[in-house]
């Protein structure tokens, strides 16, 4: 099964997009078709975001709502410990808990839609970076 880390711009992007590839990819994670993973604190920072005012004014969900969402993704993540810290990696620092959770559960791909951020840190462990759609056209061929 592939195993995939889904950065926080994905999962936002999700829930602003019902006909968006971040959903689409979603979808196959909750069909058990992909394996998701996340740290405890990747985890929290996808509620954190979720959870900002600014954000749910574009995504339009109740606090429940988002809780509700966050319970079922929480059932088909499977969680990453970090056993060692790759810092620094990447230029932007607020990304190096991704690339690591990446890297710690050994990815085969990150799914972002901030490609050029993660490509060369990615690059050096093997991990794959993509678009969700990029990600959906190669997983679903």
């Amino acid at each position: 099964m592939i195993r995939i880390v889904l950065d926080t711009d994905a999962v936002m992007a999700a829930l602003r997009s019902p006909a968006g590839g971040s959903n689409a990819v979603l979808r196959e994670v909750a069909l058990g078709h992909v394996q998701a993973l996340a740290t405890p604190g990747l985890f929290l920072e996808y509620e954190a975001v979720l959870k900002r005012p600014e954000q749910r004014l574009v995504h339009g969900l109740r606090l429940d709502e988002i809780d509700d969402f966050l319970a079922t993704l929480a059932e088909a993540i499977e969680g990453v410990e970090i056993s060692y810290s790759w810092r620094p990696q990447l230029s932007d620092a607020e990304d190096e808990m991704v690339l690591e959770t990446a890297i710690n559960g050994h990815a085969d791909a990150l799914v972002t839609h901030n490609v050029r951020d993660f490509a060369k840190g990615a690059a050096r462990f093997g991990i794959r970076v993509l678009r969700p759609g990029e990600f959906l056209k190669e997983f679903r061929s």
